[in-house]
């Protein structure tokens, strides 16, 4: 059977220099795999090159069998799939409520994520509609951004770093929301460097390293094998 998400070959990077060298990543509906490495290995470059933020050179990314590699951002957007860009990147002088709207899908029908529905889910959100995204707490500004993804209501959720800078409290509730989204249906690539977050939410980590994959396996095995997390990641 084919993976819901897949990628094969895939070789990116920029200004003609080469940062992915080949990944392959499958992903099946649902799911939550936690992208783990070292910083500098391509992580976020992968997260772009799927997003179609950089184009690649070479290789096949698919979602439910069709083929996007290549593809503009509105297009991959489109065949449902969403990001939480590393940094958050809300706009500064937008209220809560302005990047909702903005984010909120222009047609009738807008499928299960809705703004009711995602306020039930991030309470502070409501609390702050007036508010302007240099006035959030970096907890706050994280959970817009998530809440601007899935108002697109994506198939395929990509994370980089959501836990980048937050209380240990805050990423706890990323952890929830992450679970939740993904007990709806949802998958998600999670990119992480907080092993604590990545094991309480992933089944399935893949390692990165040198632009690839090098190493798959369940979180429970890889949280067992303590040889392995410090050959790979450099941590204990």
């Amino acid at each position: 059977m084919t993976p819901f998400f897949r990628v094969r070959g895939l070789r990116s990077g920029y200004a003609g220099g080469t940062v992915l060298g080949g990944v392959d990543l499958d992903l099946e509906a649902g799911g939550i795999v936690a992208v783990l490495g070292r910083n500098g290995v391509g992580k976020t470059t992968l997260v772009s090159t799927v997003m179609g933020f950089v184009r690649p050179y070479e290789g096949s990314v698919s979602i439910d069998g069709r083929e996007l590699a290549g593809a503009r951002v509105d297009v991959i957007a489109r065949a449902g799939v969403g990001v939480v860009p590393q940094g958050r990147r809300v706009f500064a002088p937008l209220t809560v409520a302005e990047h909702l709207a903005i984010a909120a899908p222009r047609r009738a029908s807008p499928g299960p994520w809705t703004r009711a529905r995602i306020l039930d889910l991030l309470p502070r959100l409501g609390e702050r509609l007036g508010h302007r995204g240099d006035q959030l707490s970096g907890g706050e500004q994280q959970m817009l951004a998530i809440a601007r993804a899935l108002l697109g209501n994506p198939r395929l959720l990509l994370l980089d770093e959501p836990s980048d800078g937050l209380a240990p409290a805050i990423v706890a509730q990323v952890g929830e929301v992450i679970r939740e989204v993904s007990a709806q249906g949802m998958s998600v690539v999670l990119v992480e460097q907080n092993l604590g977050l990545a094991f309480s939410v992933a089944r399935d980590v893949a390692v990165m390293r040198k632009g690839r994959i090098v190493h798959r396996a369940t979180c429970a095995d890889f949280a067992s094998r303590p040889d392995d997390r410090r050959r790979l990641l450099g941590v204990e």
